[in-house]
């Protein structure tokens, strides 16, 4: 059985599923363990996510809880995902995967940012002037983040199936001058040209609207396409640490925050033009 040092997420959420189903089901670990001939230890390894488990041992898994139809098809197709390497693991000497595999996984990202320009829309020049400023580190770890920053847009490859990304941010984050002039005129025009791509809307809070529950701080919601298994998820990060709230309230109370911050911004059209005439105080190209 595969060992599991680092698991994913999607491991983590099938070990938990699959200790739900058993209790569902009436079994002890003991009793699984003798009725599949598998060591004593191993359900615990399995349902703690201490052990990956091999498509054979989840079929007779499934086959002892009696789960059927479109939820065991769900269930084998998470357990093919979660033995995928995600595209962060090229660098991990300078990003962990939590949230990554979470954003991999999305079918919808809805995020606001008071701040800066949300890392899945930055360009390089801006990704490394934010790194700079906002993290003490050497320059050549500025450099590998930096990297992974660009690399993290592939979800929203126009020929892939990435998410559907939804921004909301404040005016100060495409006023904050972010390195030199060419910097952030390039970095609007990212915006700008962004607004074409058919799974990315954004939208601007004007200072002028006042305050606003956003003031609180970025934050992001999650959803994802079996929500069985993966309930919508948020995710607020500070300088410290990391932290995801999966509790229905929790959820609920950001959901309807993002749709008073959407209500009150600019609409998408409108949005656009705004960060267009943004650019343009940032004087031309010379």
């Amino acid at each position: 059985m595969p060992q599991l040092t680092n698991p994913t997420i999607r491991h983590r959420r099938l070990a938990s599923e699959l200790e739900r189903l058993r209790e569902a089901a009436g079994f002890s670990r003991e009793e699984v363990a003798e009725r599949l001939d598998w060591h004593a230890t191993k359900v615990w390894r399995v349902e703690s996510a201490r052990s990956g488990i091999s498509t054979g041992d989840l079929r007779d898994l499934l086959d002892l809880y009696e789960v059927n139809g479109a939820r065991r098809e769900a269930l084998l197709a998470l357990a093919r995902h979660s033995r995928q390497k995600g595209w962060w693991t090229e660098y991990r000497d300078v990003l962990t995967g939590s949230y990554l595999d979470l954003e991999a996984q999305a079918t919808t990202i809805r995020n606001f940012e008071p701040q800066v320009i949300p890392g899945l829309l930055q360009t390089e020049a801006y990704a490394r002037a934010v790194m700079r400023t906002a993290l003490v580190m050497e320059s050549k770890e500025v450099r590998r983040r930096t990297e992974a920053r660009v690399a993290r847009q592939r979800l929203l490859a126009e020929d892939g199936d990435g998410p559907t990304l939804w921004v909301v941010f404040d005016e100060v984050a495409i006023r904050r001058p972010v390195g030199d002039s060419d910097t952030m005129r390039e970095q609007l025009q990212r915006l700008i040209d962004m607004s074409e791509h058919p799974r990315v809307t954004m939208q601007i809070i004007p200072t002028e609207a006042g305050a606003h529950p956003g003031l609180s701080g970025p934050f992001v919601i999650l959803d994802f396409p079996t929500p069985q298994f993966f309930a919508p998820i948020i995710y607020l990060e500070t300088a410290a640490t990391a932290l995801y709230l999966e509790e229905t309230e929790e959820v609920a109370r950001y959901t309807l925050m993002f749709d008073h911050l959407r209500a009150i911004a600019l609409g998408p059209a409108e949005s656009v033009r705004f960060i267009q005439s943004v650019q343009s105080e940032f004087g031309s190209k010379e």
